[in-house]
């Protein structure tokens, strides 16, 4: 498995199984959409994301964490400034995880799949850390590949909990 660097996000997210890269990635442009209504708040009325309100399809895009091809939340993001000011490569290597960049996360799902990666990341090392998420993120009932934060198989609709 060779990995990109790009995806080796600060934070415990890895970019490789992001919504947002696999949407900008695939050029989906109904994904797109779709993540565009989640995130700006036209789908639940409120944006889960700060700065999201004008947020357009086009905004749908990233190439991972680190290249220099960013989401618009990346670019804002705390976390991502925070471990660059302290030389690290990740939150994995701070004393004072989690802080308050992490309590205050803007969306749910990624604040667990933080809280949960971190720690495992310390445990095990980057490279299996993103094996590991690699292989976390596929439909146990039809082995279709999936992003993080999917709530049911885009393939046979089975409800999921992956994160």
């Amino acid at each position: 498995m060779e990995i990109n660097p790009d995806f080796i996000s600060p934070c415990g997210l890895y970019c490789g199984v992001c919504a947002i890269y696999i949407a900008h990635r695939d050029n989906n442009s109904k994904f797109k959409e779709r993540l565009k209504g989640l995130y700006s708040g036209e789908v639940f009325g409120k944006g889960t994301l700060p700065n999201s309100k004008n947020l357009s399809t086009e905004d749908i895009a990233c190439r991972g964490c680190l290249s220099d091809d960013l989401f618009m939340h990346c670019h804002q993001c705390e976390i991502r400034d925070c471990t660059q000011k302290k030389g690290y490569t990740g939150c994995h290597q701070c004393d004072e995880f989690p802080c308050q960049h992490i309590e205050n996360f803007p969306m749910t799902i990624g604040k667990k799949v933080i809280l949960r990666a971190v720690p495992y990341r310390r445990k095990v090392g980057t490279k299996k850390w993103i094996q590991d998420e690699e292989a976390r993120y596929f439909c146990p009932e039809c082995d279709n590949k999936v992003f993080r934060g999917v709530v049911k198989c885009n393939n046979c609709k089975a409800n999921l909990d992956l994160d």
